[in-house]
């Protein structure tokens, strides 16, 4: 298996370690000369968190992050009260990590490089997809160094201006909406506590602010988010000052990092994918930053993805884009949705915060408490040494795994019997002391439950029905089928 991954943001990244560390031979480009340096994308939402911890990379992010700050309102210069973006859940059995986490998408993206430079294999900078062909048998691409590569599979995930996606002439069916502007980036912020977020507008109209959120282990630099008016000609740090003396903002403004003009674009491409080539990412869906949905979305993307391409089966393949497109879709409508509440000024946090953290994405195509296509819960279990372990640690890697609660399990890889306090087995097991493993699953003695290597169930039966299932491996699955 070797692919092409053009776009060296957070979804090529997450795309290139899934296919290296499961042996695939793959090389990733991007055009830019030199690595992107600026906040962007600063939210993970909680699902990414447990997609990092699976790729080896959740201890150095929650290392060099920080948990959503509490936000110091303040109108015509006077402190007016305190709020959250989200209200914080205490974790779970279930949700071990409940909470938005914040850490600029540059330093995202370096623990990402260090991660992929671990399996052998670099980000080929000021590398240029220039043209590609592709036919039954693979992709033939040329590249602006002068080389042409040939590989099974290329995937784009360079951005909202794909070159791929232009390549694969599919439509990008959506709106921008040149009425609205915003001035963002990061800036040095003079007289502020680096420990809160700051929310800085007049009274008479209290929504149309400035907000500087503090971006951790970055030397005390902000990212800010202004309105521009049509009367601003220049995207500036004097624009951004004159706002923020506009409400009689207490602030003085440092270097300004890195900045850019936002417009809502909210746009779907019409195909995720054409033959052996794919799109990931915002090449596939270009989301307003409301709600901290974009990067997300795309970490997700390339996670569904890794393992299917690893695979190769046809089916497999055909489930990308009729599973990632869905969910992109219903994201894209929460964010639009959060971005009117927004400009109206009824934004709720708590509800913002369920929406937003993507761990009710599913792929299910039948209804039940638990069934085929639901993320698949964690839970705390020991071994058979009394070890304490979680579900989520037997996930962990590249491989699919099987639950059988209750009874043995068959003699196989990655299979384990999860038992009750009192139970044995003479295969590999783990015990359920608290039975927060069986409630989670919906499971009674017998129930066998295949997670697949992206974390959703793949498969769920009662062993009686089953009993000489002995498949280990996903695509063999009884229930695979298109209920994936």
């Amino acid at each position: 298996m070797d692919v092409i991954v053009v776009g060296a943001g957070p979804t090529g990244l997450t795309l290139a370690i899934d296919l290296a560390r499961r042996g695939g031979d793959v090389r990733i480009i991007d055009k830019a000369p030199r690595f992107f340096a600026g906040s962007r994308g600063d939210g993970l939402q909680p699902r990414t968190l447990e997609v990092f911890e699976d790729l080896g990379v959740l201890e150095p992010v929650l290392q060099q992050g920080a948990s959503l700050p509490v936000i110091r309102v303040h109108l015509d210069g006077r402190f007016a009260e305190e709020r959250r973006m989200a209200e914080p859940c205490a974790p779970t059995p279930d949700v071990p990590y409940p909470n938005a986490w914040t850490l600029g998408q540059s330093q995202t993206e370096a623990i990402l490089r260090d991660r992929l430079a671990g399996f052998g294999v670099r980000v080929e900078s000021g590398t240029e997809l220039v043209a590609f062909d592709h036919d039954a048998d693979g992709v033939t691409a040329r590249l602006s160094t002068g080389e042409t590569v040939h590989a099974s599979y290329m995937v784009g995930a360079d951005g909202g201006r794909s070159t791929v996606r232009k390549g694969l002439d599919i439509a990008f069916e959506g709106t921008t909406d040149d009425t609205l502007r915003m001035l963002l980036g990061d800036v040095a912020a003079d007289g502020l506590d680096h420990r809160y977020g700051y929310w800085f507008a007049s009274a008479a109209a209290p929504m149309a602010g400035v907000q500087l959120t503090p971006l951790p282990n970055t030397g005390g630099l902000f990212q800010f988010g202004a309105p521009l008016s049509p009367r601003d000609d220049e995207a500036s740090l004097e624009t951004l000052q004159g706002k923020l003396d506009a409400v009689r903002a207490p602030v003085r403004l440092g270097r300004m990092a890195w900045s850019t003009v936002w417009r809502p674009n909210v746009r779907l491409a019409a195909r995720f994918r054409v033959g052996r080539v794919f799109l990931a990412g915002d090449a596939a869906h270009v989301h307003p930053p409301t709600g901290g949905q974009g990067l997300n979305t795309g970490v997700q993307d390339a996670y569904n993805l890794g393992w299917k391409l690893a695979d190769g089966s046809p089916e497999l393949l055909d489930s990308y884009e009729s599973e990632r497109r869905a969910v992109a879709d219903r994201v894209l409508g929460i964010s639009q949705e959060l971005l009117r509440r927004h400009k109206e000024g009824t934004e709720d946090a708590h509800e913002r915060g369920e929406n937003t953290r993507q761990l009710d994405v599913s792929y299910r195509t039948s209804q039940g408490r638990l069934v085929a296509g639901d993320r698949a819960p964690d839970a705390p279990v020991k071994d058979a040494d009394g070890k304490a372990l979680r579900l989520f640690d037997l996930y962990r890697g590249p491989h699919a795994t099987r639950l059988v609660f209750g009874t043995p399990a068959p003699d196989a890889p990655h299979t384990y019997a999860v038992l009750r306090p009192g139970q044995s087995a003479p295969h590999p097991y783990v015990i359920d002391t608290d039975g927060h493993a069986f409630s989670a699953y919906d499971a009674s003695d017998g129930t066998t439950v295949l997670v697949r290597p992206d974390g959703y169930v793949g498969s769920r039966h009662h062993e009686n029905a089953r009993r000489h299932h002995d498949s280990h491996h996903y695509r063999n699955a009884p229930e695979a089928g298109h209920a994936l």
